[in-house]
């Protein structure tokens, strides 16, 4: 389990804002499942959806933001986890893009790879791996959008979610998997100790041209788009 614990450039626990959340929050002082507990529903709803500079930023950098997408906040989350001795990797992906249609509108959509860089975090718990996936899309995004279409009583793709049953997802961990996006799956990359790892070997494939106009133009329209649905 040592690699499932381990410290990366990206997975940062050592920097002091993150030390000081845990001491804070008390999470080492809980029992194991109400720590995973707590520090799941943080990442997902303290955490709000939105998108960051780049997929490789450090957990210290969401931290701060205070934002992220799957890629993002799952670093976040790998990173509180380690460091209150709880192992967990990386399950990289790629998402049909349709899934992100109302974040992304207009040319922003159009221009935008068909296949979108994404992963969910495994956490090992009482002998066995936990796929969670649902800490993308904190609470007040989601409630707003099923407000929104409230007529979905079935699957819904769009505005950042893939899933069979819109009005009840399975969000909350509770020694179950958790997901928000995985019906959008399209192709999977497997499993890597860290997101550092998962980077070397795959990421968001786009030319620097759009890459560029993502990170300073882009993504800034994605979050307004996000802010809208929530109503702020």
């Amino acid at each position: 389990m040592h690699d499932y614990l381990t410290e990366t450039k990206m997975l940062d626990y050592s920097n002091e804002n993150i030390k000081q959340l845990i001491r804070e929050r008390k999470w080492s002082d809980m029992a194991e499942f109400e720590r995973l507990k707590a520090i799941y529903t943080f990442v997902r709803d303290e955490i709000l959806f939105g998108y960051n500079v780049d997929d490789s930023v450090p957990a210290s950098r969401v931290l701060r933001d205070g934002y992220g997408q799957c890629n993002t906040k799952g670093t976040l989350f790998m990173a509180l986890l380690r460091a209150c001795d709880i192992p967990c990797r990386v399950h990289g992906f790629t998402i049909d893009k349709k899934l992100q249609k109302g974040a992304m509108t207009g040319i922003v959509y159009r221009n935008a790879p068909q296949n979108v860089f994404h992963s969910w975090v495994e956490v090992y718990f009482e002998n066995r791996w936990y796929e969670l996936e649902a800490f993308i899309l904190d609470m007040g995004y989601l409630k707003k959008l099923q407000a929104k279409y409230s007529e979905c009583t079935g699957a819904f793709c769009g505005f950042g979610v893939a899933v069979k049953d819109f009005k009840n997802p399975v969000i909350d961990f509770d020694r179950n998997n958790t997901y928000i996006q995985s019906e959008g799956i399209n192709q999977d990359f497997g499993v890597y100790d860290s997101p550092d790892g998962l980077l070397k070997e795959h990421h968001q494939e786009m030319s620097r041209v759009k890459a560029f106009l993502y990170r300073n133009w882009g993504r800034h329209m994605m979050n307004r788009n996000v802010r809208k649905i929530r109503g702020k």
